[in-house]
């Protein structure tokens, strides 16, 4: 049997599919698309060849018109979606949100899928897409809370915007920035480093341990060399949340769900 996991974020559709008797820790096959293209997910996912998948598994932020676009491409695989929703408590982790309801499914996804790799250990999540989110994770499993700031591409619309004449190509993270692309680039990744920074020495000084760090999400290798914090890149941490669930919930086989593995960066 296969999993097909669905990823919907604000600015784009992130799939893959998972062999459920083989390893849980790799997808098959996988994609993303920008939300325009959402009426290709059918086609790509059968494109990949192998067996088609028998079970959906999904967290979406992007809206009720995305999500049912969405739902329609399912129908014509044959396939129903188990969307999931942040709760108050879940695979191992509690949610401080002050409304559990109201953290974004992906962030919750996200917050399992760190327990699930450090499972007695503080974590910090930074996920870096069209908004960042530095969430804390302790090591009993409580989800103290985390901040959410504007991504690159929001960061540069905002200056665009504000600033008269400003249109400028996307420009390379340097020391010492002497262009207006560089320095746009580089002044967003320090904002970035400087919040997740902030919220790496609370962690630490809470939890009186060194926090595990994991970076992701799809802006996240423009953040990496600013960072300047030990850290894993995880490119699909929402789906490893996902998995946590889906087995949980008995959607898959318990014995057979494990997570993957990062990269270790300095």
């Amino acid at each position: 049997m296969s999993l097909l996991l669905l990823d919907l974020g604000n600015t784009r559709l992130k799939w893959g599919v998972f062999d459920c008797a083989g390893d849980l820790s790799q997808a098959e096959s996988h994609g993303a698309m920008p939300l325009e293209a959402i009426e290709t997910l059918a086609d790509s996912v059968r494109a990949q060849g192998g067996t088609l998948p028998r079970v959906a598994v999904g967290c979406a932020v992007a809206g009720a018109v995305a999500t049912m676009r969405v739902e329609a491409q399912l129908t014509r695989l044959g396939l129903r979606c188990h969307w999931m929703h942040s709760v108050p408590q879940q695979c191992g982790v509690r949610n401080g949100y002050t409304t559990p309801s109201m953290l974004g499914a992906d962030r919750w996804a996200s917050l399992i899928g760190a327990r699930r790799r450090h499972s007695h250990r503080a974590v910090l999540i930074i996920s870096v897409g069209t908004a960042v989110t530095i969430d804390c994770l302790a090591a009993d499993g409580r989800f103290l809370g985390g901040v959410i700031l504007p991504g690159f591409g929001l960061m540069l619309r905002a200056l665009e915007m504000g600033t008269a004449g400003l249109k400028v190509p996307e420009g390379e993270l340097r020391e010492f920035p002497n262009n207006t692309s560089d320095g746009l680039m580089t002044g967003g990744a320090l904002a970035i480093a400087g919040a997740a920074r902030q919220m790496h020495e609370r962690l630490a000084r809470l939890q009186q341990q060194e926090p595990a760090v994991l970076l992701t999400g799809g802006a996240a290798p423009k953040l990496e060399l600013a960072l300047g914090l030990p850290h894993e890149s995880v490119e699909h941490l929402v789906f490893e949340g996902l998995l946590g669930i889906a087995a949980e919930r008995g959607l898959i086989p318990r014995q057979r769900e494990r997570a993957g593995h990062g990269t270790a960066r300095a």
